[in-house]
């Protein structure tokens, strides 16, 4: 019986014992899958873990709200533009949510509607805005071509159309349904391959090149006529029609170069963007102060998380282990992108200085980006050494270093652990220190105002358009003096009688003389065709053949000098004249060159003093001399004087040659030239 009861006793402690160990494994498997949890939760990246944070935020305001437009970008989409997202939404014809946040560089955009879907709990049709861009569309439980009319609005819309025609052109092609939306989004593919379509604004630099090319033009033109008009008319009487008439043309050309530039530059806006309401500005303050008298720590609810529990409950235990400090105080981080399209404009101590003053209580004002990492620090009104902050800040705490910019978070939780530990180290002061007040951001209004058209480069345009009328003018007349060179070269025909006066020189050089003597004197041995021609010119041609040895040729051979060159080619056109019965009698005395003399007159013949001469004066020399008696010595031919060391002086002085006689007719001339030949 003790055998037995012994046995029954060791089968009893063996099957508790059995049980034991059999307890004691099922709860060391559980503490390893307990731990397994811990640390799969532990390794999830920041993104994924708090995806569903932001999904549940942005799930709930689509509760409120079928549209969500993000209050930190008031420059880009202002919250303003809500009602106007919600009216072009109805145009697609399925229930429809519309997002609109900053750029999610962390987020995948798909995932991020399909957890807020999941949250919201609602069919329809879900998109992601990015800035002014679509960044996603899905149909959830409603037939919408969601990908095609993606695909459509980026490659059909300029990129610069904005958000709200770009969301007006998504909504036209949901309407159409699956078969032609995926038909469109095929064809724009396809179009626009390898091209963008044009641009529907133009930036600052585009209207700077605008006003400098109507600067340009409203002194070029205008300066240009009346150049070129003097220019033609060079040498002619100054008569006031003719200035009338160039100062009218160039008075109508500025006019039509002005209202020609302000009809075809006629942008005022640099982008689609509306201007932000003094709220739409003040809305992300507003939220983000509100979320810091709550909490010292505030996480932006649209944007990853970059803390995990654990590191935020650190950061705020830290925070109040500083202000119980001595010299210490309140500690407030924003965990806020901060983007150019901000309130702010990216400028992260503007946005301090904002909340700070919604807020209303002094402390250390940390902004750190969880986008970018960035981490910026601002005194306001603690006993704290500032300069300290500003300066010996390590570059590890402000701008991280290769670690963060591989991590997901930028390690954003460890640095800003490292910037608590500097500020309990922070010397203390005895007064306390505030930031200089920040410059101010540029007025919303004005950002996307181009500058009017007449100003900044338009003014420089003035000074190049008149600098380009000069040169444009020196060029027509040197290319009309090479075109006439080498038409006198190949053709040397005598230029008409009635130019004569508006193209002769007043210092001729010896080659236009020797090619004008030619030319006339050719002329006028083949005019001589009929033989009555004899009795009416042969006295002039036979007077200008004895000044070259009977030779025309000898005209353009060297050793002629200037003054019988001048005396053949008046004796030559005065015989031309009579050949066709013209005036063949005398010719202008104050330069013969000019041809025939229609009258005579009183004119003065030096520019200092007032002495005065009577000579035989054609039509442009007879106005000169009665509207600007002054006028008439710059006029005068003058020749050069070998006894003078070929100083030029007024032909008439030359008493070695024949033309002392032109003043007194061609007669004379004829009379002079035979006796100093010695022929009777």
């Amino acid at each position: 019986m003790r055998a037995a009861t012994t046995n029954n006793a060791c089968a009893a402690r063996t099957r508790t014992r059995a049980r034991s160990n059999g307890s004691a494994r099922v709860l060391r498997l559980l503490l390893a899958l307990c731990s397994l949890t811990v640390l799969f939760a532990t390794a999830t990246p920041a993104g994924a873990a708090d995806a569903p944070t932001q999904a549940a935020y942005l799930a709930d305001r689509l509760r409120e709200n079928p549209v969500y437009v993000t209050d930190q970008l008031p420059r880009e989409v202002p919250r303003s533009t809500a009602p106007d997202f919600a009216r072009l939404a109805k145009k697609t014809g399925v229930p429809t949510f519309v997002l609109v946040l900053p750029m999610q560089s962390s987020t995948d955009g798909r995932q991020l509607l399909g957890a807020v879907h999941d949250r919201l709990g609602r069919d329809g049709l879900y998109v992601l805005f990015e800035g002014a861009d679509i960044a996603e569309a899905m149909a959830f439980g409603v037939r919408a071509p969601a990908d095609a009319a993606v695909t459509v609005t980026r490659y059909e819309t300029p990129y610069d159309a904005g958000p709200l025609l770009s969301f007006e052109h998504f909504a036209d092609v949901i309407a159409q349904g699956d078969e032609k939306a995926t038909a469109r989004a095929e064809a724009a593919r396809e179009t626009y391959r390898d091209d963008e379509p044009a641009e529907m604004y133009i930036g600052p630099s585009d209207r700077r090149n605008q006003s400098f090319l109507t600067g340009i033009l409203l002194t070029g033109v205008p300066l240009s006529i009346l150049l070129l008009a003097a220019f033609a008319t060079r040498g002619r009487p100054k008569k006031p029609a003719l200035r009338r008439l160039a100062l009218g043309a160039a008075l109508l050309s500025a006019a039509a170069v002005t209202l020609t530039a302000t009809v075809v530059f006629d942008q005022t806006k640099s982008s689609a963007a509306k201007p932000p309401t003094p709220a739409d500005l003040s809305a992300r303050a507003e939220r983000v102060a509100a979320g810091l008298k709550q909490d010292p720590v505030y996480a932006d609810p649209e944007s990853p998380r970059v803390l995990d529990a654990r590191q935020l409950d650190r950061l705020q235990e830290r925070i109040r282990d500083f202000r119980r400090s001595a010299g210490g105080g309140p500690v407030y981080v924003s965990l806020v992108p901060q983007t150019p399209e901000s309130e702010s404009a990216g400028d992260s101590e503007l946005f301090a200085a904002a909340v700070h003053a919604k807020v209303g209580g002094d402390g250390v004002y940390v902004v750190a980006d969880p986008d970018d990492g960035t981490i910026d620090v601002y005194n306001h009104g603690l006993r704290l050494d500032s300069g300290h902050l500003s300066f010996d800040l390590p570059d590890s705490v402000t701008l991280g270093d290769s670690r963060a910019d591989e991590a997901d978070d930028h390690l954003l939780g460890e640095r800003l652990d490292t910037l608590m530990t500097f500020l309990d180290k922070t010397p203390r002061t005895d007064r306390p220190q505030s930031e200089p007040a920040p410059a101010a951001a540029p007025r919303a209004a004005d950002e996307n105002t181009l500058p009017p058209l007449f100003s900044t480069d338009f003014w420089p345009g003035l000074f190049v358009g008149a600098f380009a009328a000069l040169l444009l003018s020196g060029l027509v007349a040197g290319a009309v003096w090479i075109v006439r060179v080498l038409l006198r070269r190949r053709s040397p025909v005598p230029e008409p009688s009635d130019r004569l006066p508006l193209t002769a020189p007043t210092e001729p050089t010896t080659s236009y003389l020797r090619h004008t003597a030619y030319a006339e004197l050719t002329a006028l041995v083949a005019g001589f065709t009929d033989p009555d021609d004899r009795a009416r010119a042969w006295d002039h041609l036979d007077a200008a053949l004895l000044l070259v040895d009977g030779d025309p040729g000898r005209t353009r051979e060297p050793g002629t000098d200037p003054a019988t060159l001048v005396a053949v080619i008046v004796l030559a056109r005065a015989g031309r004249a009579a050949l066709t019965g013209g005036a063949a009698d005398r010719c202008c005395g104050v330069n013969p060159l000019h041809g025939p003399a229609a009258h005579r007159h009183h004119v003065r013949v030096s520019a200092e003093g007032n002495r005065r001469r009577l000579l035989p004066v054609c039509e442009p020399c007879r106005d000169t001399a009665v509207a600007e008696p002054g006028g008439i010595p710059g006029r005068l031919l003058k020749l050069p004087d070998p006894s003078l060391g070929n100083t030029r002086i007024p032909y008439y002085d030359m008493t070695d040659g024949p033309l002392t006689a032109v003043p007194d007719g061609i007669a004379r001339l004829i009379d002079k030239v035979r006796e100093t030949a010695g022929v009777h």
